[in-house]
């Protein structure tokens, strides 16, 4: 007899992660956001999109506990987030470690399963099980023992995603993890995030200016711009009339071969979340 097909949960019947109630933040006299209301669902995809200086990475620091909000309330689990859970999983943008770096593939990596501990790092077995596992999981097994100096963008960022997923986290925070990354280890990269929500349901927060190369795992957006912001699937923001509603000037969504161009962002914004280039946002 065949058995029953089990519906797998949408991630908005899954529990909450993260939420966030009439969360504001500014920076000086600036409003970055205000009024933020948002839940995240365990195995959600949310990417979160703007210009630069609309708040981006200062919302990925308010959830690591490293800044405050000026209002509102965070929660992570049912509790207020706290700066250090190993439960929160972050990858930071793309930096190239300088040739000549004394540290191995896989010590870079065990570097997150006992880096955060008091004094001198003294791997016992099971670390050193945990580091070797977490090696495989990102396909670097091939050059673990390797210099992390002699290593390319791509191999190096596939080892900070082992890194953040040291802790087993329920939360995982990305911060334009795909800068200066050809297409090819862009994929990669991503490939290695969705696997990780797929199969342990960890919700992913993924900071990014061009959304075309996770578009397709993205479950929900949350675009900041001006001070304001707007959610929903990419189906229900990423459209000329609602950017141009945003910002207040014509803006227009192109989408072609599955990809989406946005056209028309104000100077003053800056950069719309499809460039490429990388520009600091303020450490507000």
């Amino acid at each position: 007899m065949t058995e029953p097909l089990t519906r797998v949960p949408l991630p908005a019947e899954r529990d909450v992660v993260l939420s966030l109630r009439d969360a504001s933040l500014g920076f000086g006299a600036r409003t970055l956001w205000s009024g933020l209301d948002l839940d995240i669902h365990a195995g959600e995809f949310v990417a979160v999109l703007g210009p630069n200086g609309s708040g981006k990475t200062s919302l990925l620091r308010t959830i690591l506990g490293q800044q405050q909000l000026d209002s509102g309330t965070i929660s992570f689990d049912g509790h207020a987030v706290r700066r250090g859970d190993r439960r929160i999983g972050y990858i930071p943008q793309q930096k190239i470690i300088p040739p000549g770096t004394p540290m191995r593939a896989r010590d870079l990596v065990a570097l997150g399963v006992n880096g955060h501990r008091w004094g001198l790092p003294w791997p016992n077995r099971a670390d050193r099980e945990q580091t070797e596992a977490l090696v495989d999981a990102v396909g670097a097994r091939r050059y673990a023992d390797a210099p992390v100096g002699s290593l390319s963008g791509g191999e190096q960022q596939r080892l900070r995603v082992a890194q953040a997923l040291a802790g087993d986290p329920s939360l995982l925070l990305c911060d334009e993890p795909l800068l200066s990354l050809d297409l090819q280890h862009q994929r990669g990269v991503s490939e290695l995030i969705d696997k990780r929500r797929r199969e342990h349901g960890s919700a992913v927060v993924f900071v990014t200016h061009d959304v075309n190369p996770v578009l397709g795992m993205v479950d929900r957006v949350l675009y900041l711009a001006g001070g304001r912001f707007l959610t929903g699937t990419p189906d229900d923001v990423l459209r000329s009339e609602v950017l141009t509603d945003l910002y207040g000037t014509p803006v227009d969504v192109i989408r072609t071969r599955g990809r989406i161009v946005v056209v028309g962002i104000p100077d003053a914004e800056t950069h719309s979340h499809h460039d490429h280039t990388p520009h600091p946002e303020p450490a507000a």
